[in-house]
């Protein structure tokens, strides 16, 4: 369990990508912009949604009835100079911090849990739904028996259905909607300690990744790790380990394991340890030390286009003094750093990864962040690509159908752990329309994974009633990265 916290203000192995990764070209940095307009009040965790707006909800950290905010990229498709609207308030009684956190294929968002509540350490069963379209939030009951769920971690799996851990306990459910009303399943067998301050790393194929934090167990830290597989609904063991201790023995804390378009796992450790996990051998080896005391015990992660990762560590376990790396697949590459970095823990960072390629990060503060990589072009073969689209679509109409390849993208996009989920593997529609303005289409009914290679996928999107007729050219980005586009006319 955590301790009370004082808050600072804060598959499939590419082997062109491989190839490019080893070329080593020397690194350069990204820059940090901040946004044009501010939030209304602090924030912390922040999800994209399926009309490319992002979700963020406000940090007061008290009893409160707490707005949450939608940033609207611009006309150009900008998020630095877009504007925040609300985004309604959730039920009365729950204003949760660190909680589970998914965008459904519907395109409502689940959110559900809290390790406190209105201030208070309660590892609360609340919940809540929120639809987009009417700006509205709606109760979500949690799995029927259970105590807690607190700050445990969600997912969506292959088959497109939110799975959701109980931090306290081995529980794990599988969400079921019929409108508003929820039916949870029980999944995940053989779990073989309690799911808190672990994360879930989805890999090629649809398995998930953890490492065992060892929550409530006798001895800690015995380098273990899990598999947990969709088709049997169960958690296996395998016989090595992860070679180095990732787990902070005092807090039982973990850091981000981010998937890589190269078939690797980085996992980041709460000790000074980090590991890689390859997935197509099942094995692990050291990684190379952020340096001196740093570490990320609880803290973000983010996938950039080019295939780098972007970490944000700490000197110690929740001490403030932020640094930023960029992994290449070979080095460590220190980067620039937000302005707040001095202030900040790396507890305090979320991530998002925004459709221009570029990752959104708040820290508690109302200060948002742009982080603009110094490339914004997608890895090779990273991109979704566009079988089929209508060549004629008509403003306003719902239900269009695209279909393709790795709408899914190859990875999670951002990365955190329990606390904070905010993945991005799920295609966003866009479109230029005959203005040279940019429209996102809110984009629906596809299903989870990453990695899913030739696998024919589809999805639908609507177009917005708004949007200018004329000749118009439309792309499908997933993590940033952008399809080759197809001329399409709005009529």
């Amino acid at each position: 369990m955590k301790v009370f916290r004082t808050f600072g203000i804060a598959l499939l192995a590419l082997l062109a990508w491989s190839t490019i990764a080893s070329a080593q070209e020397p690194f350069t940095a990204g820059t940090w912009t901040k946004t044009k307009n501010a939030p209304a009040s602090a924030v912390a965790h922040a999800l994209l949604l399926n009309d490319g707006s992002v979700l963020v909800n406000s940090m007061f950290f008290e009893t409160h009835s707490d707005p949450w905010y939608r940033l609207v990229p611009d006309s150009t498709g900008s998020y630095i100079n877009g504007t925040w609207s609300n985004a309604g308030t959730l039920p009365s009684g729950y204003n949760p911090l660190y909680f589970g956190s998914s965008l459904l294929p519907s395109g409502q968002v689940v959110v559900i849990g809290g390790e406190y509540n209105n201030g208070g350490a309660v590892w609360t069963t609340l919940g809540a739904l929120y639809n987009p379209k009417t700006k509205s939030w709606t109760s979500l009951a949690a799995p029927t028996g259970w105590t807690t769920v607190g700050d445990a971690q969600s997912i969506i799996l292959p088959n497109g259905h939110l799975m959701q851990a109980n931090c306290c306990t081995t529980q794990e459910a599988i969400l079921t909607l019929t409108g508003t009303t929820p039916s949870w399943a029980s999944t995940g067998t053989g779990k073989f300690d309690w799911n808190d301050e672990e994360g879930w790393t989805m890999l090629p194929g649809g398995d998930i990744l953890t490492v065992d934090a060892y929550v409530g167990q006798s001895s800690c830290c015995k380098l273990g790790y899990q598999i947990y597989s969709p088709t049997t609904g169960a958690w296996t063991t395998p016989s090595n380990n992860t070679v180095v201790n990732l787990v902070d023995p005092s807090s039982l804390e973990l850091g981000p394991m981010p998937l890589l378009p190269n078939g690797t796992v980085f996992a980041a450790g709460a000790t000074t340890n980090n590991a890689i996990y390859t997935v197509s051998t099942g094995t692990w080896a050291s990684a190379p030390k952020f340096g001196g005391t740093l570490d990320i015990a609880d803290g973000p992660a983010a996938v950039l286009p080019n295939g780098n990762a972007l970490f944000d560590t700490s000197p110690g376990v929740f001490n403030t003094g932020s640094k930023f790396f960029e992994w290449d697949g070979t080095t460590l590459n220190a980067t620039s750093a937000p302005p707040n970095a001095g202030i900040d823990s790396s507890y305090v960072g979320g991530m998002v990864v925004l459709p221009t390629g570029q990752v959104l990060f708040t820290d508690f503060s109302s200060e948002v962040e742009i982080y603009t990589p110094a490339s914004t072009t997608g890895c090779t073969g990273c991109a979704p690509t566009i079988k089929s689209v209508a060549a004629t679509l008509t403003h306003g109409s719902k239900n269009n159908k695209i279909s393709g390849t790795q709408f899914n993208g190859l990875t999670q996009g951002a990365y955190y752990g329990d606390d904070n989920q905010s993945s991005t593997n799920f295609p966003i529609v866009r479109i230029t329309d005959s203005t040279g303005a940019i429209v996102y289409c809110a984009t629906h009914s596809w299903l989870g994974g990453v990695a899913t290679g030739t696998k024919l996928v589809s999805a639908q999107f609507d177009v917005p009633a708004t949007i200018h007729t004329g000749a118009a050219s439309l792309v499908v980005v997933t993590n940033g990265i952008a399809s080759a586009a197809k001329s399409v006319t709005i009529n």
